[in-house]
């Protein structure tokens, strides 16, 4: 057992012993033990990694589902420390179970806050509502954060370094305050932990019968949808809509949801457009090791609006915003065998230009749409650049 995790924990369990266990008090106390005591300076990561792999006697380890992986470092029987690797992780918009505080013990995030305002729960384990981010700032090394519990503290982080690793000392369940809800921007939030085998099992099924090809597989889906109740119908849909995009039965897929839901089905089309967007990022992440490529993928995948994406822009790096994102586009192009994308816009196959020219044509149209000459922009790659998560910078 580490000595610096065993005193960190035993004067985190005498502080909150004085507050009598009081919850509301265990999240500034764990921030204050995180701030006194910075693991980022106290902490040899390789001695530690040494130690836990070679010393069996080690405590309780978790099998929380966070984490690349997630080492329990000391464990109470109200509380324990765990310390997260993070590789290509990008968390969820979330909320917890639990209280306590992170901090960034090695590497930088950038850490979002949302709100959740007008939910209507359709059943136990989803409900419909509007999300919104309230807060979007950079977390660097050493920072320290309080984790409370329940819906009033919702947030993501994505990580920029790889690896990062953030410290986290936590309640282990704080009661009445479930479901932990993820969020799926911008109308829905589901329950992670809820099981249905049910849905599971067809989904499995449908996605045998997509690997078939099977002809009769959209009219199955279409048949299922109007009878499914809301929940496992959206998670059917979701299953098969890229399958179904390529069929060209999307559009009859989401009319039969509405006849089945009516206005409840609105939330719908634009959470799952987003859920391919957010993906497609994620998935992009996994590819770039850059620093400050992922970070600007952070800001598409979080920061919603073209100020706010400038103003940390201009808090991270020297010169005008403007011109840092134009050289991040051009050396982000690239051509592939499926053609030439800018992160998630793809050149538009109308536009009849030589593959060697499309690159450079594709930056100049986001320095022209980025504040510089927008009227000198083909509409082609202008519309291509609105479908993609561009849209935020260049509308």
């Amino acid at each position: 057992m580490n000595a610096f995790f065993t005193e960190l924990g035993r004067t985190v369990r005498a502080q909150w012993q004085a507050e009598n266990f009081t919850l509301a008090r265990f999240p500034e106390i764990a921030r204050r033990a995180l701030e006194e005591r910075p693991t980022a300076e106290h902490v040899d990561l390789g001695a530690l990694m040494r130690e836990f792999l070679l010393e069996d006697e080690q405590p309780f380890q978790t099998q929380s589902g966070f984490g690349q992986p997630e080492l329990v470092v000391y464990d109470d029987p109200r509380f324990y420390i765990q310390i997260l690797f993070w590789l290509e992780g990008t968390t969820d918009i979330h909320q917890h179970m639990f209280s306590g505080a992170f901090h960034v013990m090695e590497g930088s995030s950038l850490h979002s806050r949302f709100r959740f305002s007008d939910a209507v729960a359709v059943t136990p384990h989803l409900q419909l509502g509007h999300l919104q981010m309230t807060d979007t700032r950079l977390l660097e090394t050493g920072s320290t954060v309080q984790i409370v519990s329940g819906g009033e503290y919702i947030h993501s982080l994505f990580h920029l370094e790889m690896p990062s690793l953030t410290v986290v000392i936590r309640t282990h369940t704080d009661p009445g305050t479930g479901p932990q809800y993820t969020y799926l921007p911008p109308h829905l939030a589901v329950d992670p932990f809820h099981h249905d085998a049910l849905t599971a099992r067809r989904k499995q099924l449908l996605d045998v019968l997509e690997r078939m090809d099977d002809p009769g597989y959209a009219k199955l889906v279409l048949e299922m949808i109007r009878k499914l109740d809301f929940e496992r119908g959206f998670f059917i849909l979701q299953n098969g809509m890229s399958y179904l995009r390529g069929l060209g039965r999307w559009n009859d897929a989401l009319a039969a949801f509405r006849s089945r839901h009516g206005a409840l089905a609105d939330a719908v089309p634009p959470t799952l457009d987003e859920i391919v967007r957010r993906d497609g990022l994620a998935a992009l992440r996994g590819t770039i090791t850059e620093v400050e490529h992922r970070f600007f993928l952070a800001l598409l995948l979080n920061v919603p609006d073209r100020p706010a994406i400038l103003e940390m822009v201009a808090q991270r790096f020297t010169g005008p915003p403007l011109e840092t994102i134009a050289r991040w586009a051009a050396e982000l192009c690239e051509t592939t065998s499926s053609g030439t994308w800018l992160v998630d816009a793809e050149f538009p196959e109308t536009l009849e230009i030589p593959e060697a020219q499309q690159p450079d044509m594709f930056v100049a149209a986001v320095r022209g749409l980025i504040g510089l000459d927008p009227a000198a922009v083909p509409p082609a790659l202008r519309a291509a650049l609105l479908r993609s998560s561009w849209n935020v910078l260049v509308e």
